[in-house]
C-alpha cells in the first residue's frame, strides 16, 4: 500500500499493528520507559507540564507527573467537544477523577491550564518523530494551536514505525522517550 496515496489507510493499518505491539510490552520495558522520563524531566521547575491519565496499554507517565507535581504545575487533558482542541485541567496525586469522554479519566476540579510542556500518548512514532494517535485529531489540533510548548511523544519502542503515514494536518512532536532512548526530529536546514 503506497502510504502517500492513501494516508487514511496506511495509518489504520499501521494503527492496529502498533496497538497489538503495545499490548504486548512486558512490565520491564514499561518501567525502564517511565524511569527514562522522569530522568528526562527531574530538572524541571516552575513550568506548566500536561501529562496524561493513560487507558488501555498506553505508556504510563503518571511516576513522572508525581514527581514533578511539588516543583511544577501538571495538568491533564480533557475532551470539552468533537472537533476542538483539547483542554487541560489541573491535576495532582490523589485528586478525584470521573470518567470522560472515550473512558479517560479527568479531574473533577481544578482550574484550566495552559501547559508549556506537553508529554503526549502514542499509538506509533518514527524516527523523525512523527505521531501516530488513536484518529480523532485531538492531539493535531490541539499542538498546532500550542505555539513554542514543548511536545514529547512517549511509548515504547515496540510502537516505532519506519515511516508514519502522514497527513496534511499532522503535527510532528520535539521529542519522543522510549525505554530505548530519546528520538528527536532531523534538523531542518
Amino acid at each position: 500500500m503506497d502510504a502517500d496515496a492513501n494516508p487514511d489507510a496506511a495509518k489504520a493499518q499501521s494503527r492496529k499493528a502498533c496497538l497489538a505491539a503495545r499490548d504486548g510490552v512486558g512490565r520491564l520495558a514499561r518501567a525502564a520507559a517511565a524511569t527514562r522520563l522522569f530522568a528526562r524531566l527531574m530538572h524541571l521547575r516552575d513550568r506548566t507540564i500536561a501529562g496524561y491519565l493513560p487507558i488501555g496499554s498506553e505508556a504510563d507517565p503518571r511516576g513522572a507527573m508525581r514527581a514533578l507535581f511539588g516543583a511544577n504545575r501538571i495538568c491533564v487533558p480533557v475532551v470539552t467537544a468533537k472537533g476542538a482542541p483539547l483542554r487541560f485541567r489541573e491535576w495532582w496525586p490523589g485528586c478525584a477523577l470521573e470518567e470522560g469522554a472515550f473512558g479517560v479519566p479527568v479531574p473533577t476540579e481544578g482550574g484550566w491550564r495552559v501547559p508549556d510542556l506537553l508529554i503526549v500518548p502514542l499509538v506509533g512514532f518514527d524516527a523523525d518523530c512523527a505521531r501516530l494517535g488513536y484518529g480523532g485529531g485531538f492531539y493535531d489540533r490541539t499542538l498546532a494551536g500550542m505555539g513554542d510548548a514543548q511536545t514529547i511523544g512517549f511509548g515504547f519502542e515496540a510502537q516505532r514505525l519506519d515511516r508514519v503515514p502522514r497527513g496534511p494536518h499532522d503535527v510532528a512532536l520535539d521529542a519522543v522517550i522510549t525505554e530505548a532512548g530519546v528520538y528527536h526530529p532531523p534538523a531542518s536546514d
